[in-house]
């Protein structure tokens, strides 16, 4: 495959498939602030959801000499995977420690899980500073462990945690099996533990951030896809971005493109690589009624195998997951930018669903009324990418989230943000130093991702037997 048709296999295809958080139209989407693009601006920002807009929020918040920014989209506002997620604010911050801990240190993955945990509440101040409208509801969450083995696995590694003290765990609770059923309503609940969440409407919350930022000065161009961006500065200092409505001549760039990052930072390819996840909405039929769940749902199935669900306060139940229907299937999801059309494999995995998981569910008439795709960004080495692009000063990155970013954007935006801005280094914004991308990173011949999935597909380059 030549460059050029690489780089088009990794860009946003035309019409995706309408979400439930992007039914109806809202009036940004297809908004450009001019009519033509600015020749020139300070900033360009590329992408549109949430990394890419709360960037340009923070880069403006209190600035008495704001820069001129440009935001430019490929599609319509926030038609990438913020909104396309779950709308589900759930920090890591017990399942994935003792791995991270084995990678980066103990003290590296506390931090990670700390920084997590912080976003409920950080999130929380943004919606009420900014009289955001966007269903915001503070929770907990709960992980339900179906599986003995997985469970008795994860029970001991928390306990391990806990006699460590390395790791903040006064926010998790742990319940056993003998009342894992009851208090979660999941059928065969083996464990389950809990945690402070949250969960809104992304698409709400992006769009009136943008109504804020537009009338800051923000020039907002939709439809707009970045083709490329020049490797080297011209003489007076400025990148050039290429896009199918002519070049924009910018001091810097921030690329908040999470999945699509390799087609026009190639340094990227195979670090950051896009992944194609499912989502549903199920409802049930007017005048049933139903139990009230007030938890937001991890489902574990196994180690591999999870699905997260999130109760609205409609009544209505967003189901994402499914991924024993399709993750043997590489060609289905991984390296798959495909948002225009459904898993086929996966698309009948929702229904019945909660008849078939929870209790009380079983007379409830619940089904499917919406099922989608989205695009992820799924780190070759499990952390975002933050801050300045290697050997290329001025430019900057923040991606690379791997499904996980309602818990990690906006201090990472915060943090991107600060550098822009005033030239603070990733190292001292706050956030987890391991995240700051870096040329060792991008260079590294080995690539953990893959490595972790060689037991799961099955395709022509990988004949090994999926473990479902």
């Amino acid at each position: 495959m030549s460059s050029r048709a690489e780089e088009s296999s990794r860009s946003p295809v035309a019409n995706p498939v309408p979400s439930f958080w992007n039914a109806e139209p809202r009036a940004l989407d297809d908004h450009r602030t001019t009519p033509d693009l600015p020749q020139t601006c300070d900033v360009v920002i590329v992408g549109a959801g949430f990394a890419g807009v709360a960037t340009a929020y923070h880069i403006l918040k209190d600035n008495p000499n704001p820069p001129s920014i440009v935001l430019l989209e490929a599609r319509k506002v926030c038609s990438g995977a913020s909104g396309r997620n779950g709308g589900h604010v759930k920090p890591d911050t017990y399942f994935n420690v003792p791995k991270f801990a084995k990678i980066f240190g103990v003290q590296a993955a506390a931090e990670l899980a700390a920084f997590e945990a912080s976003h409920v509440y950080a999130v929380k101040d943004l919606v009420e500073a900014e009289k955001l409208d966007c269903d915001f509801h503070l929770t907990r969450a709960l992980d339900v462990y179906l599986d003995p083995e997985h469970a008795k696995q994860t029970e001991a590694a928390y306990r391990d945690l806990i006699k460590t003290g390395a790791v903040n765990l006064h926010d998790v609770a742990f319940t056993p099996e003998k009342d894992a059923e009851r208090v979660s309503g999941v059928k065969g609940a083996r464990c389950c533990f809990s945690f402070t969440a949250a969960h809104l409407w992304p698409a709400k919350m992006i769009h009136q951030l943008l109504e804020g930022l537009l009338k800051k000065g923000l020039n907002l161009q939709t439809n707009t896809p970045t083709q490329s961006v020049s490797s080297t500065k011209d003489a007076d200092g400025n990148w050039t971005v290429q896009t199918p409505r002519g070049t924009i001549k910018a001091r810097k760039v921030v690329f908040a493109t999470n999945g699509y990052t390799a087609q026009i930072l190639p340094e990227y390819k195979d670090k950051i690589v896009p992944v194609r996840g499912i989502c549903s909405r199920i409802s049930s039929p007017r005048g049933v009624a139903t139990p009230h769940l007030v938890n937001t749902y991890g489902i574990r199935f196994d180690a591999r195998n999870n699905d997260y669900l999130i109760p609205r306060a409609d009544g209505s139940i967003v189901v994402g997951g499914a991924r024993q229907r399709f993750w043997h299937h590489r060609e289905q999801w991984f390296d798959n930018v495909r948002d225009d059309e459904l898993v086929a494999d996966a698309v009948s995995y929702f229904d019945g669903y909660m008849q078939r998981h929870f209790r009380g569910w079983e007379d409830s008439g619940a089904k499917v009324s919406e099922v989608w795709t989205g695009i992820m960004g799924y780190s070759s080495d499990f952390i975002p990418h933050l801050g300045e692009v290697p050997d290329k000063p001025g430019q900057f990155i923040i991606a690379g989230f791997s499904g996980h970013g309602m818990p990690e954007i906006l201090g990472s935006s915060k943090a991107v943000a600060a550098l822009v801005r005033d030239g603070t280094p990733i190292e001292k914004s706050g956030v987890p130093a391991i995240l700051k991308t870096s040329k060792e990173r991008v260079i590294r011949k080995d690539n953990p991702l893959e490595e972790s999935l060689q037991s799961v597909w099955v395709d022509d380059k990988s004949p090994a037997k999926a473990k479902l």
